[in-house]
């Protein structure tokens, strides 16, 4: 029989305490920085695409196109919710898409007052993207 050589729970502990620590403070060096870096490159971002030609525009547009396209989504889900309510017969059914169609309703009006709010929100408190892309819908 060979003997175990190997160190015990409380050994191998104690072995590997100064390396952990090392390591851990390592670690929180690297993510101090990289959380550093991310938080001043939004601000950096923003100037760079207020400084663009185009970019404002497409920004806007996409915000219109997807808000255009959310609000139809709604119209068609709420037509087709009322109109399998119309044959279902089963009270939790109804509840069901009564539900479904509330949540529907309060996506919708998240997706049209988000941009209006971040537009006055950030125009009240400088942001400098806020200023130059208008992402009210209409």
């Amino acid at each position: 029989m060979v003997p175990d050589t190997a160190p015990s729970d409380p050994e191998r502990r104690s072995e590997q305490s100064p390396a952990t620590t090392s390591r851990i403070s390592r670690q929180a060096v690297f993510t101090v920085a990289l959380v550093s870096l991310v938080a001043v490159e939004p601000a950096a971002a923003q100037n760079a695409v207020c400084d663009a030609d185009n970019l404002p525009s497409m920004i806007e547009g996409f915000f219109q196109l997807t808000t255009g396209l959310g609000i139809v989504g709604l119209a068609i889900v709420w037509q087709a919710d009322s109109l399998i309510e119309m044959f279902t017969l089963d009270p939790e059914q109804k509840k069901g898409l009564k539900r479904h169609k509330r949540s529907a309703m309060k996506s919708a009006v998240v997706l049209v007052v988000l941009g209006p709010l971040y537009t006055v929100a950030g125009s009240m408190m400088s942001l400098p993207l806020a200023e130059c892309v208008d992402l009210v819908p209409w």
